[in-house]
């Protein structure tokens, strides 16, 4: 499907911010990749970008665990690539779908250490979350195609940081995306679209930069994200400057819950709260000030973060 190689992409781009950041925190890491009857290239995609780091591995372990059903062929395809992987790399195939995970964990050690998991196609359930946050740090990257929100399930198993979007990739060939198109269920209902629900789970500000700089990166024809949270359905276009007008909406809207905010609280709340980085609140903010929605205090000079807006009634 269209979605898995943008996933694949999403899961490389991770890839490379955080395994610089496990090299430097501690001596070995675990990275969890469990696949539950869906595509498993990304396990592929992830060794390749393990690979990219060999000459950096020097006196660190890390463990690879791969879960996944259904595919007879991957440990071949996947051995292919361990052979050119340095020995700190150990990479261990099993056979099964994600409920086995906490095992797989727990027998790699994984506990203390940074940990990065990868569940595609899976529910969130108590026993793979409490896993996947066993990690010192812990990053989760969650993937499913049901409609349930994913991020109170992440809250409540110690994920303080959320970030969760529906990936929508249109069929070029069968129309747009559209602006609010639901169906039924709540699903995106374009024509032609195939989506998936993405959430990452982390316990650093950074690491959720990392992954909203990710997730906009991806700037492949016909990409966008809509927030789960925004009843009017809008999918927003991937690539490097998204529009920022929808986000000016938002933060209006939460200076009006709130009252006046400074530009940090403000860029925080893009962070944690929205699809967005908190880059885009900046820009999302000059646009309500250009426009007269917005004030600020003091009226002139740097738009600093101790800046306070207040929206204009």
């Amino acid at each position: 499907m269209p979605t898995d190689s943008v996933l694949r992409e999403l899961l490389v781009r991770q890839l490379d911010a955080w395994l610089p950041t496990a090299l430097h925190r501690a001596r070995r890491a675990t990275l969890a990749l469990a696949y539950a009857g869906s595509d498993a290239g990304g396990a592929q995609a992830a060794l390749r970008a393990v690979a990219e780091f060999a000459g950096r591995l020097r006196g660190f372990r890390l463990t690879v665990l791969v879960l996944a059903e259904g595919d007879e062929a991957l440990p071949a395809r996947l051995g292919q690539i361990e052979a050119t992987l340095p020995a700190e790399v150990a990479v261990h195939v099993m056979p099964g779908d994600p409920a086995r995970l906490p095992i797989a964990l727990k027998a790699a050690g994984a506990a203390g250490a940074p940990l990065l998991t990868v569940v595609h196609g899976a529910a969130p359930t108590p026993a793979l979350l409490a896993a996947a946050r066993a990690g010192r740090p812990a990053e989760l990257l969650l993937v499913t195609g049901a409609d349930a929100p994913l991020r109170p399930a992440l809250e409540a198993a110690g994920f303080p940081l959320v970030a969760e979007v529906d990936l929508t990739v249109r069929n070029t060939d069968a129309g747009g995306v559209g602006g609010a198109e639901r169906d039924a269920a709540g699903a995106p209902a374009s024509a032609g679209a195939s989506w998936r629900r993405v959430a990452f789970g982390s316990t650093s500000d950074r690491s959720l930069q990392a992954f909203k700089d990710a997730l906009w990166a991806v700037g492949v024809a016909g990409v966008g994200y809509r927030d789960p949270a925004d009843p009017q359905g809008r999918i927003l276009d991937a690539g490097a400057e998204p529009d920022a007008e929808p986000l000016g909406r938002e933060l209006l809207a939460e200076l009006g819950r709130l009252g006046p905010r400074t530009v940090t609280e403000l860029r925080r709340y893009a962070l944690i709260a929205t699809p967005y980085r908190a880059a885009d609140a900046t820009r999302a903010v000059v646009d309500l000030l250009d426009s007269g929605a917005a004030t600020r205090d003091p009226e002139d000079g740097r738009l600093g973060g101790d800046v306070l807006i207040t929206p204009v009634p």
